[in-house]
């Protein structure tokens, strides 16, 4: 197989990388990334892109490579988060939907037999009652969540013989050679490690279901060569399991339990939350049995602290660090390395 991997350069690609490579050895594996986050390696002694056989530099909006001769193309590259989102809401459009559509027509006219869409499961938005399947109403609050589902949507619409899968993925957790710690698990142990603290900055009541990077590797590889009578030629599929499902108060109260003298301390008078919900992932573990989550939430937390100890963390500022990925951004702004539409200069 010959497999490329867009947006390899971030959290979760390099896991993505080294599952197809342990379970693909012989794959060929090229990645496409524009390199904003590369140098933002955490704990990794060499670059999580070894076990590539080509990495390619480029724009994903304006992507020349020919995608002749490619089985598979996984689209990962996105502006990943909310505050990201917010703060590059235009670019997150061209990034997010624009591209990836894009994309995922010039692979259809290569002759590319799968397409994999990382989506998410923010789709469902403010989603009280039932956890949520496929079929249910969606209420996108956010430039991020309104682009994966715009995207979807295109990536339906396209005549083709392709099989695409689009992956409704949870919340991501869990360590990574580079790290991310503007999401909610990796938010706490951070706090736990540097600050032996944990505030809960909502009352702790929403939902979100969490899925660690090495699952999401796993789902990836799953769809890399899902055959059409497996879910028909386009599916959207929420990728996770219904044990991934938590509200915030006890993901904090997990980590505070493996990291022995933190504080957890919850804002019960807060406003209520505007993301939160509960999702039914049933319809994957019908599809790919094989494929499930196998990496609990303890272990998750463990990995972290394991991780993060291993790059001799103690950061009781890191949210103003390089591990939130919109600082990256900015600061790479701010020093002239690109533009507001974040172009290289």
């Amino acid at each position: 197989m010959k497999i490329l991997i867009t947006g390899n350069m971030g959290y979760v690609g390099p896991q993505v990388a080294k599952y197809l490579r342990r379970n693909r050895p012989d794959a060929t594996l090229h990645g496409f990334d524009n390199a904003y986050f590369a140098h933002c390696l955490t704990g990794s002694s060499v670059l999580p892109e070894r076990v590539l056989d080509q990495q390619i530099h480029g724009d994903i909006r304006n992507i020349s490579l020919d995608l002749k001769g490619y089985d598979t193309v996984i689209q990962l590259a996105a502006i990943s988060n909310d505050p990201m989102g917010n703060r590059f809401e235009d670019v997150t459009l061209d990034i997010n939907q624009k591209a990836t559509v894009s994309l995922g027509r010039a692979a259809a006219a290569a002759g590319v037999k799968n397409f994999v869409f990382a989506s998410s499961c923010s789709v469902y938005g403010v989603a009280e009652g039932p956890p949520r399947k496929e079929s249910d109403p969606l209420n996108p609050i956010t430039a991020y969540a309104k682009s994966k589902i715009g995207s979807e949507r295109e990536l339906a619409a396209i005549d083709t013989d392709m099989v695409v899968t689009c992956l409704r993925f949870a919340t991501a957790c869990g360590m990574s050679d580079r790290l991310r710690l503007d999401l909610v698990l990796n938010d706490f142990v951070a706090c736990a490690l540097g600050r032996g603290e944990i505030s809960v900055l909502s009352d702790g009541t929403p939902w979100r279901p969490l899925i660690d990077v090495e699952d999401m590797a796993r789902a990836i590889d799953w769809a890399v060569q899902r055959p059409a009578r497996d879910g028909g030629r386009f599916l959207t599929i929420n990728a996770g399991s219904d044990d991934g499902n938590h509200q915030v108060k006890d993901l904090a109260r997990a980590v505070a339990e493996k990291v022995p003298g933190t504080k957890v301390s919850i804002n019960t008078s807060a406003p209520v939350d505007s993301r939160s919900y509960k999702v039914d992932f049933g319809l994957f573990r019908s599809l790919a049995p094989d494929h499930q989550p196998v990496v609990c939430l303890d272990h998750s937390i463990d990995n972290l602290v394991e991780g993060l100890q291993r790059m001799n963390f103690n950061d009781d500022d890191f949210r103003s660090s390089n591990l939130m990925r919109l600082n990256v951004l900015q600061n790479h702004i701010a020093v002239g390395n690109l533009n507001e539409r974040l172009k290289w200069q």
